[in-house]
């Protein structure tokens, strides 16, 4: 399984989610102690916010321990608002277009876990898409079509509707393709504005999510795995959430695709 990182607020160097604190991301590479295997090393990828709608993205299928640029990059780069991924493939060719974070306009994301059966039911989660989102597609995994089946099924308006659409209807096609009726699904995504995550498995294993306030609680960070940091409160997110967040803070509802209304009353997290 995969582990990623995300933030949002007071722009700060990349190198502060990324490399810098104990257990950082790039540790996790290497050394992940809440995933099923510790080493994640099908290439990596960061996705970043600046001075244009559209998010600035650097990926490889390095390591990410042995990538010298990513160090460097996360060193000088400043953002408020970043995506940070490194690969454990469940599925598809290790290649930089199957590297997380994937984008599409204004629009980045990544993803951690895996839908069962993938292969059989590609096919119709493809032909779901409009021509321009299928032309979009780069890469070959299903976080990359989830995503697309998100933006195809509303998620410029709705963000939680509609992976909760694009997660039904997988499930749906592999009831009608007899394989496994399996989603885990914990994902980061962005428009640039507002940050968002869910936290999602129709059996009892959703990936680990949890957050943070850092940087002297200038902003706020989701990450796979908690850094090793002593000064951090980390705050597990619990399974079948979707976690916001604005410059007005965070805050958490109830996810759950099997409902028509995906999600329910916000509650402060």
């Amino acid at each position: 399984m995969c582990r990623w990182a995300a933030y949002r607020g007071m722009p700060i160097p990349l190198e502060q989610i990324v490399s810098a604190p104990g257990h950082s991301l790039i540790e996790q590479s290497h050394h992940a102690t809440e995933a099923k295997t510790a080493t994640n090393g099908d290439g990596f990828g960061i996705a970043w916010y600046g001075e244009h709608p559209e998010p600035g993205r650097y990926r490889d299928v390095l390591p990410a321990w042995s990538d010298c640029n990513l160090k460097s990059l996360a060193r000088q780069i400043r953002s408020p608002l970043f995506l940070a991924h490194v690969r454990a493939s469940t599925g598809g060719a290790t290649s930089r277009d199957n590297c997380h974070p994937f984008v599409n306009g204004k629009w980045s994301f990544m993803h951690n876990g895996q839908i069962a059966g993938f292969e059989k039911i590609r096919r119709p989660m493809e032909a779901a898409l409009c021509d321009r989102l299928y032309q979009a597609r780069q890469g070959t995994t299903d976080s990359e079509l989830l995503f697309l089946l998100a933006l195809e099924f509303g998620l410029e308006t709705d963000p939680a509707a509609a992976f909760a659409q694009a997660i039904r209807f997988a499930l749906s096609e592999a009831a009608r393709a007899g394989v496994r009726e399996l989603v885990r699904f914990t994902a980061a995504f962005s428009d640039g504005e507002t940050l968002h995550a869910i936290r999602y498995s129709n059996d009892a294993q959703a990936p680990t999510l949890y957050s943070a306030p850092t940087c002297n609680n200038q902003g706020h960070c989701l990450v796979s795995e908690p850094f090793k940091d002593t000064d951090t409160k980390w705050h597990e997110i619990p399974a079948g959430s979707f976690v916001t967040l604005t410059a007005g803070g965070i805050s958490s509802a109830r996810f759950d695709p099997a409902q028509t209304d995906a999600v329910k009353v916000a509650e402060v997290a």
